[in-house]
């Protein structure tokens, strides 16, 4: 089983056929789901690579289940969302 931490936002989510889904803003490592913003622009990318984003009513929620590998740059879902 995969294990999110807050390590993880600011990372790349991709699909499971390598498309980009959107960038990981949090990660509540308690209930162990990823938010992830959907196609974020240039400024709230770079926010979040830095760590300093927070997820808002627009996020996908992504649950550690659903996480087939992370890497130091992105999570790959191994199902689609």
């Amino acid at each position: 089983m995969t294990v999110l931490s807050t390590a993880d936002e600011g990372k790349v989510l991709m699909d499971v056929e390598g498309e980009e889904i959107g960038v990981v803003t949090e990660v509540d490592a308690d209930e162990q789901v990823a938010y992830v913003e959907p196609d974020p622009g240039i400024g709230e990318a770079v926010l979040q690579g830095f760590g300093f984003g927070e997820a808002d009513e627009d996020d996908i929620e992504v649950p550690a289940e659903s996480v087939a590998t992370v890497t130091d740059t992105e999570i790959r879902v191994s199902t689609d969302l």
